[in-house]
């Protein structure tokens, strides 16, 4: 029987992965606001620019400006209804990245 050995080295795409989401996570509103609309999401609340606003007090510019970021990572996804575009958590992506964090973290 033949064990197999752990591959705890890091593939490129991991590299590439923990850089995005890491850039993306690199300013306090963004980490907020990624866990703002997780809690909403968890809660089965739909979260649109409006609600951003409204909670965290910033120009709708200014928040746009940050969910253009994370929705680029690919952390957050962006949902167009009508006029307005709705918030969700890519649950998946964040968990491939704590998992290519914890990968770069071990010896």
């Amino acid at each position: 029987m033949r064990i197999r050995k752990e591959n705890n080295e890091l593939l490129e795409d991991e590299i590439v992965l923990i850089a995005d989401v890491s850039d993306a996570l690199a300013h306090p509103l963004r980490v907020k606001l990624l866990k703002y609309i997780m809690t909403q999401n968890r809660a089965m609340q739909q979260v649109c620019t409006k609600d951003l606003v409204e909670e965290f007090g910033y120009a709708q510019a200014t928040i746009s400006q940050h969910m253009k970021k994370l929705t680029s990572s690919g952390l957050v996804v962006s949902k167009k209804k009508e006029k307005f575009s709705y918030y969700f958590v890519n649950i998946g992506l964040l968990m491939q990245y704590v998992a290519a964090a914890k990968k770069f973290t071990v010896d």
